[in-house]
């Protein structure tokens, strides 16, 4: 009866966090065992660098995510800005102004996001679906015309360490991805607007009672996500040394959500946090990089990963069951 009862206390200790790092641990032995190399220096460095983008897209996702919403434009956001910006350099405008520019564009991107669903009251899949397309065709149309790929202008300067340096032999793209998974863990467990952001997802009707601005708040959770966005797509466009806007009409939107909701991060918002994200891209990762040393299909890598967002929603829908104020995600 004793040892039924510390079994039972065992399995209450485990979470969807823990349970996903155990089968990331597992899964990394197993690579290691079946695969050659898979445990040399460079494939690790590899398999960590291969995900800092998606990581830090994840991160983004998550401060929304919490905030009970979802952002279905950061890859378009990411994609037009930073393609944007690398035709304005080689237009001749200096690095830091095209920069600038591309930030604002995707600050002020997310920011007509959050407005429409703080003040407007769309829910957030319809608005981000919406300015995801509308962001697309918009910059393929008016800002980046005649191609689907901008290549990195040979005087981008500084920036292009981001993507191809390395410090102490780190790659700059995990160096970049572990300072925006701090800086997300001081904002949102130090800082007032973090705490409203959890406050807000938890229970968005004792937040507002409570004097909190929801509204504001929820804007700013986008304009947020939206600057994460750009950072990755820096990272991004330096490390391939060019941005391809086709990036949009991939499943990356989905990879993104898939680390964020397999880690733990509830879709119902107000549980999650930065660490959820770290373990859901390890264990996406180490599985990527499992099935490209296996020499997967493209095709099959994508039913794997579809299955198993599937598994991680279904967990996410018994673990944090959603009740009748929860659902109201536009009403607000």
């Amino acid at each position: 009866m004793g040892n039924l009862i510390k079994s039972l206390g065992a399995v209450r200790y485990l979470n969807q966090e823990k349970i996903v790092f155990l089968l990331t641990v597992m899964l990394f032995a197993v690579f290691s065992l079946i695969l050659p190399n898979f445990l040399a220096a460079n494939n690790i460095l590899s398999l960590i660098r291969s995900v800092a983008v998606l990581g830090i897209l994840g991160l983004g996702m998550l401060i929304v995510v919490l905030g009970r919403g979802i952002d279905l434009s950061l890859v378009a956001n990411m994609a037009i800005s930073v393609a944007w910006s690398l035709q304005l350099v080689s237009g001749g405008m200096s690095v830091a102004s095209a920069m600038t520019v591309g930030l604002l564009f995707a600050l002020g991107m997310s920011l007509i996001t959050g407005l429409l669903i703080a003040y407007a009251e769309i829910p957030s899949l319809f608005a981000t679906l919406a300015m995801a397309t509308f962001v697309y065709g918009f910059g393929r149309a008016h800002l980046i015309t005649g191609t689907d790929v901008v290549y990195l202008p040979s005087d981008i300067g500084w920036i292009i360490h981001l993507g191809q340096g390395t410090l102490l032999g780190i790659p700059t793209p995990i160096l970049v991805a572990g300072a925006v998974a701090l800086i997300a863990y001081l904002f949102l467990r130090f800082t007032k607007p973090g705490r409203f952001i959890y406050a807000i997802g938890d229970n968005f009707v004792t937040a507002r009672t409570g004097g909190m601005p929801v509204r504001p708040m929820l804007v700013v959770q986008y304009v947020i996500a939206g600057g994460i966005a750009f950072i990755a797509g820096i990272v991004t466009a330096t490390s391939a040394q060019a941005m391809n806007t086709r990036v949009v009409n991939s499943n990356m939107i989905y990879d993104v959500i898939l680390v964020v909701v397999l880690g733990g991060v509830g879709l119902s918002g107000g549980r999650g946090n930065v660490r959820n994200v770290i373990v859901g891209t390890l264990l996406i990762g180490v599985l990527m990089n499992g099935m490209t040393i296996m020499d997967l299909q493209y095709t099959v890598q994508n039913v794997v990963k579809s299955l198993i967002l599937l598994v991680a929603i279904v967990a996410d829908s018994i673990l944090n069951p959603r009740d009748e104020q929860t659902g109201q995600q536009g009403d607000i």
